[in-house]
């Protein structure tokens, strides 16, 4: 077995080990078999049993069944609207599913900024803020009813500038370091939609992998050198090769690695990898390449070269409660890693939609209550351990 295969077989075995379906990721390479941290609790789970507090919620007790139940059949419900004013949404999932918006999505909306209630996108798109106006005008809403519309893809475009302080969030000190010293090289692991443009805008140039100063990951169809594009359309083996090679080069190195959207997969057939996947997978590749009995690297320091933004992690909500009372938001999300965990870290409330969104079609496989002990369960996922309840548990996002 050759060290590459090696490290693929590690990386898949080491994320598969824990208990839970791993079906939806079986189509995938071996290098990003991860242990979907999204399961889905039963059709009809309003019945489940929910923390009604944000203590109960970081609660680090080994037990995950609740004391109490509080589903909601709707946005109206007296509770959530007296309880907050600020409601952060997802997007894919929970407002629309990519092409469409869900039944009763629109109204919700309207029906929130009718009664005040500040309402802020938090999306993991790995693009400009700009796409995100464009889909949404084109499903029918109102960009001008949402306070604000925060994309992963914005905030690592400031980072990449060294201005994300302008919007509200730290800077990350490696990027810092790279900007001032003018070590401005990327290699792009890319969506094949402006990839290019992304970077240059910022100030950075597309180069080698031997040259890079930087990875970023913001999608998972396009390998960019600057001069060669590798499309997995094109020759799926061919970019799967690329991708392990550069991933052994990077690690020897190395380099660190922005990722522009952390979800794992996407909400499609097959539920295939998203860039999330690949920061995960180079994370293993770092640490398996420097820990002993070559080295001394622990995971943890490995997760320090690779720098995630979006949901679940504190820069974009940072940026979108800068003006807002945290005990008084709320997240509306259909993913226990990023929406929950996120909420849980940033000390708001959660309402997790469970009968629309990414686990929609497997919401008759499991138990809720088995999902959330095997969420809570699994080293692998953005929780890192912490256990995780959502606040409220609903449907879908209606009034």
């Amino acid at each position: 077995m050759t060290k590459l295969t090696t490290y693929a077989h590690l990386l898949s075995s080491s994320l598969t080990v824990l208990s839970g379906s791993i079906s939806a990721f079986h189509a995938a390479p071996p290098l990003f078999q991860t242990h979907p941290a999204r399961s889905i609790p039963q059709r009809g789970a309003t019945t489940m049993a929910i923390h009604s507090t944000n203590e109960a919620a970081s609660s680090s007790s080994e037990t995950t069944s609740a004391s109490s139940s509080i589903p909601i059949s709707s946005l109206s419900s007296q509770e959530i609207l007296d309880q907050y004013d600020t409601f952060l949404l997802d997007m894919w999932g929970v407002m629309h599913n990519g092409s469409e918006p869900y039944e009763g999505v629109l109204e919700a909306v309207k029906e929130l900024k009718r009664v005040g209630k500040k309402m802020i996108i938090l999306s993991n798109s790995s693009k400009r803020r700009e796409n995100s106006h464009k889909m949404l005008k084109k499903l029918g809403f109102d960009i001008n009813d949402f306070d604000n519309i925060i994309t992963s893809g914005d905030v690592s475009h400031a980072l990449l500038q060294n201005n994300a302080h302008t919007l509200g969030c730290q800077n990350w000190d490696t990027l810092t370091n790279l900007v001032e010293q003018k070590s401005t090289n990327v290699f792009v692991f890319g969506s094949g939609d402006e990839d290019e443009s992304y970077c240059t805008s910022a100030g950075w140039s597309l180069t080698s992998i031997e040259e890079a100063d930087l990875i970023l990951a913001r999608g998972t169809f396009t390998i960019n050198n600057g001069s060669t594009v590798v499309h997995k359309n094109d020759d799926e083996m061919e970019y799967w090769r690329v991708m392990e090679q550069s991933m052994m080069v990077a690690a020897e190195k190395k380099l660190p690695m922005l990722v522009s959207n952390p979800d794992k997969v996407r909400p499609d057939e097959g539920l295939p990898p998203m860039p999330g996947a690949i920061g995960d997978t180079y994370e293993r590749f770092i640490w398996t390449t420097h820990c002993a009995p070559v080295g001394d690297m622990t995971e943890e320091m490995a997760r320090e070269y690779v720098k995630r933004i979006g949901k679940p992690f504190q820069e974009v909500y940072d940026i979108a409660l800068q003006d807002s009372d945290a005990s008084r938001a709320i997240m509306i999300g259909d993913a226990l890693e990023t929406d929950v965990t996120g909420a849980t870290n940033a000390g708001v409330g959660s309402l997790w939609v469970v009968q629309d969104g990414i686990h929609a079609e497997d919401v008759t496989k499991l138990s809720a209550e088995g999902v959330i002990a095997g969420f809570n369960g699994n080293e692998f996922t953005y929780a890192y351990g912490k256990k995780v309840m959502p606040n409220y548990v609903t449907e879908h996002f209606r009034w």
